[in-house]
């Protein structure tokens, strides 16, 4: 509970200092409500993509899903050209909004069921696995797109989500925030949530319990393909077209944001709300390092060095060792036990 206590503690403070900082440093425009919600509307498209990295590296076994971002990318200009091809936004914007978004949810949907029947029934390497999905999934992007960006235009119900707010907060940061909330229910009040975390915890121990393995995998890879598949609605909705290699940075960042929120690389734990905190902290030290005229070379830089350090830091237990009286001591040299 100390760890679980002290990670969100952490990103709390994390997220204050950087509005601090951020309010000195540009003279307090940072805090201004049209910059704050130009940050807010950017956070739902990588929030949902960390939410499925970390799924899947609660799940243990070396798991991780490279892939979301590809499949974000396919979910939304297979949907495009195929609800295209039928209906043009013209002739009614509100069917073509509904058919776009159920269109990109179930390639999403079906995208990560392939990922979790590869790794469960063939026992594919999750990293490998997802490695060759993605570019499957970018190629096939491309193919059907043509190597260009596919319009979407801007149908009333689709411009909503991307630009509308609801309260003075955009509408696509309370859709990412109704989400990552029934993806937390979802791991605390079912099932599935406690098969998911004991499994990577020992997944040995699991299978010997009767877990159903396979079953939470495929279930795993669904729901961050699912996730993939809103996040591409979001890019769709805050752009006019989409196009097969739109944030080619964003696999690096949602790894970042997965590891910055404690999420163990070995599996076993992690925690939705700090996922959210951390999404939250990246757009506030990317909104920052853009005020300070930095370009995107030195920013894509500072998350590689991030991402490096936070995984040096998670193998030591750093509030251990500033408070020694909390420490477990943990031998160095097996005790031995005495016989019988």
């Amino acid at each position: 509970m100390q760890k679980t206590g002290g990670q969100l503690a952490m990103l709390l403070v994390i997220n204050g200092l950087l509005l601090v900082a951020g309010a000195l440093i540009s003279g307090g425009s940072f805090l201004s409500v049209f910059n704050l919600q130009s940050m807010a509307s950017q956070v739902p498209e990588i929030g949902l993509l960390a939410i499925g990295v970390m799924l899947a590296m609660c799940a243990g076994n070396g798991g991780i899903d490279l892939s979301g971002i590809a499949l974000a990318n396919l979910s939304g200009v297979l949907s495009a050209v195929i609800v295209s091809s039928v209906l043009s936004v013209s002739e009614s914007g509100t069917a073509f909004s509904f058919l776009f978004i159920a269109g990109a949810i179930l390639v999403g949907l079906a995208g990560g069921v392939i990922n979790g029947l590869l790794i469960s029934r063939l026992n594919i390497t999750p990293i490998l696995c997802t490695l060759g999905t993605q570019m499957a999934f970018m190629g096939l992007a491309v193919v059907v797109s043509g190597g260009k960006a596919v319009a979407v235009g801007s149908p009333a119900l689709l411009s909503s989500i991307g630009n509308d707010m609801i309260a003075a907060v955009p509408i696509s940061f309370l859709i990412f925030v109704l989400v990552a909330g029934a993806v937390a229910a979802l791991l605390k009040f079912t099932p599935y949530g406690l098969w998911l975390m004991l499994m990577g915890t020992n997944p040995r121990a699991a299978v010997y319990a009767g877990f159903p393995r396979n079953r939470v995998i495929i279930a795993t890879y669904a729901i961050s393909g699912t996730l993939s598949g809103l996040a591409g609605i979001i890019i769709a909705a805050r752009n006019v077209n989409v196009k097969f290699d739109y944030g080619s940075s964003y696999l690096l960042i949602a790894i970042l944001i997965a590891v910055m929120a404690g999420v163990k690389p070995e599996g076993g734990y992690g925690r939705v709300v700090c996922v959210v905190l951390s999404a939250i902290a990246l757009q506030l030290m990317s909104s920052l390092l853009n005020f300070g005229g930095l370009s995107n070379f030195v920013r894509d830089f500072a998350w590689g060095l991030l991402l490096l350090t936070f995984l040096a830091i998670g193998r030591y237990d750093i509030a251990g060792f500033l408070s020694p009286g909390r420490r477990t001591q943990t031998p160095s040299v097996p005790v031995p036990q005495a016989s019988k």
